[in-house]
């Protein structure tokens, strides 16, 4: 079958004929018809110290996919060739105290498809049946195949009440928006995105933000006072991994505010911490879905009008990944789609 590996230790990506997967008496077998291409296989593609340090070559990569089972394992009873499915991109232990609880996202040994266990860049992949998640017939696959980010953001933005809250989030890039249409979605009174690049605003907006700030030339108290609103904002997401983002955040939350974490921050990031302790504030990490409840509430959301699809700027066959990973680089994509059909 054709798959993209990172089959060196060097920047780039090659699409390879490599073996089609054999599935366990617990796996299903998916044909791919979507993949979409996220920050962490960008890391890959590039490169960069933490793929050097994590991926070990050869490795076909990919987590974000839809795609239609073809054939189940002997012990599998619960799916069936044809339906349309994705998959939850942390294979856990199942045997750790968490995963004996219920708290499989809290797994303290998962490994992840398409960075420690071969993944969904390719024509078929094999899941263990646990990690399957089907979808309602007729979804849009380009939506489906989102199902994976659209769940970071689903899980982030949900942590706390959202009904009449006001909600300052930090990072404009995919997962933020995303987290803004949600938001929006759920009842929050005002949401105000931050970011330093125009289009990702825009589409900040778009999505569903009362406003968007370019933190370079508006400050966030100026909007506060624009909206009416006293008292600093309620409930933040920080979603950029920025640590001049993060303590703005901090400088403008209420007293008592709830913060969610899902940007990863530098080792050497520092933090206002007295104003999480004059401020009461409340802060929680958050780190990819919950299982399965995060994915429940996606497929109601999406099944109750909740609409992902402006995120999406590209749409290639998985033959002109190059441009896609291109685009990503260059910051004028949002979120790509590779059609494997």
């Amino acid at each position: 079958m054709k798959a993209l590996v990172k089959k060196e230790a060097r920047p780039g990506l090659s699409l390879e004929d490599v073996p089609e997967p054999e599935p366990g008496i617990n796996d299903v077998l998916i044909k791919v018809k979507r993949t979409a291409i996220c920050g962490t296989d960008l890391h890959i593609y590039n490169w960069d110290s933490w793929a050097q340090k994590t991926i070990k070559v050869p490795m076909v990569i990919g987590h974000e996919f839809v795609g239609e089972i073809v054939d189940i394992g002997a012990n599998v009873n619960d799916f069936n060739p044809g339906q349309i499915v994705s998959g939850e991109g942390h294979v856990v232990c199942g045997r750790c105290r968490n995963c004996m609880a219920g708290r499989r996202h809290l797994c303290s040994s998962a490994s992840g498809i398409g960075v420690d266990r071969q993944g969904a860049f390719a024509e078929y992949l094999s899941l263990p049946m646990s990690n399957v998640w089907e979808h309602r017939p007729g979804i849009d696959l380009d939506i489906a195949a989102l199902f994976d980010p659209l769940g970071n953001a689903v899980h982030t933005a949900l942590q706390f009440d959202l009904l009449g809250e006001d909600v300052l989030i930090t990072g404009a890039g995919p997962i933020g928006v995303m987290a803004a249409a949600v938001c929006r979605h759920a009842g929050a009174r005002y949401i105000v995105i931050t970011d330093l690049n125009p289009d990702r605003l825009q589409l900040g907006l778009t999505m569903g933000a009362t406003r968007a700030v370019d933190v370079r030339s508006e400050s966030i108290e100026a909007v506060q006072a624009e909206l009416g609103m006293t008292e600093g904002f309620d409930i933040g997401l920080e979603m950029s991994g920025n640590s001049i983002a993060l303590n703005d955040l901090i400088a403008n939350m209420c007293h008592g505010g709830k913060l969610c974490l899902l940007g990863i921050q530098a080792e050497s990031a520092a933090v206002d911490w007295n104003a999480v302790i004059f401020n009461m504030l409340t802060i929680k990490g958050i780190y990819g879905r919950e299982m399965y409840e995060t994915w429940y509430k996606m497929s109601v959301m999406i099944d109750t009008s909740l609409d992902i699809s402006p995120v999406i700027s590209h749409r290639l066959a998985y033959g002109e990944f190059d441009e896609g990973f291109k685009a990503m680089r260059a910051g004028t994509a949002a979120k790509v789609i590779l059609n494997w059909e």
